[in-house]
């Protein structure tokens, strides 16, 4: 090849190059929208703001059995039942003593990282008392009445999910399919 070709060679690539910078660029771009649109890194987890419930009503109370040695029965205001965009469960619990005290509580529990809150308690008249205890706790089955870890693992969750709707948790505990299990023979 002469000089005059290698030149003239040269020069078209050169004009070229512009061009090729620009397409990788664009390339790049798209790639990286791409591995955007699937990122996977988890979001953190924001917890959305709470609106307290209604008082629960006798007729829309459904008790659930929790173990032969709870000092308490414990129902479940259906009414009060939400799921929220946050993955939380939340619910109003009425807990009666053998002796007629009742004691009402407003709490969630959140599936993923098995924790319980509580949000506030209930008042004779109807109103809400904000409870000071406002920060999340791990559940355990070791205490006395191990009411949040039987509403974790029987009704509210499906392993580190939430278990459906607020009206199919709502079906699950009228339904009762873990009672039997837990009834001294």
């Amino acid at each position: 090849m002469n000089k005059q070709a290698i030149f003239s060679a040269t020069r078209r690539c050169l004009r070229c190059l512009p061009l090729a910078a620009l397409l990788l660029t664009g390339v790049t771009q798209a790639q990286s929208k791409f591995e955007e649109d699937f990122d996977d890194t988890e979001k953190p987890w924001q917890e959305i703001a709470v609106q307290l419930p209604a008082a629960p009503k006798q007729e829309n109370l459904i008790p659930f059995y929790v173990s032969p040695t709870a000092t308490y029965t414990f129902s479940i205001d259906t009414k009060s039942l939400s799921v929220g965009s946050d993955a939380v469960v939340r619910y109003t619990l009425m807990a009666k003593g053998s002796g007629g005290a009742e004691n009402i509580s407003y709490e969630g529990i959140r599936c993923k990282s098995k924790e319980r809150k509580l949000y506030a308690f209930g008042r004779k008249d109807g109103s809400w008392s904000r409870s000071h205890r406002d920060k999340w706790e791990p559940i355990t089955q070791h205490v006395s009445n191990p009411y949040h870890a039987i509403l974790m693992t029987d009704f509210l969750c499906d392993g580190e999910a939430v278990a459906g709707s607020a009206d199919d948790i709502a079906r699950h505990l009228r339904m009762k399919p873990v009672a039997d299990r837990y009834m001294p023979k």
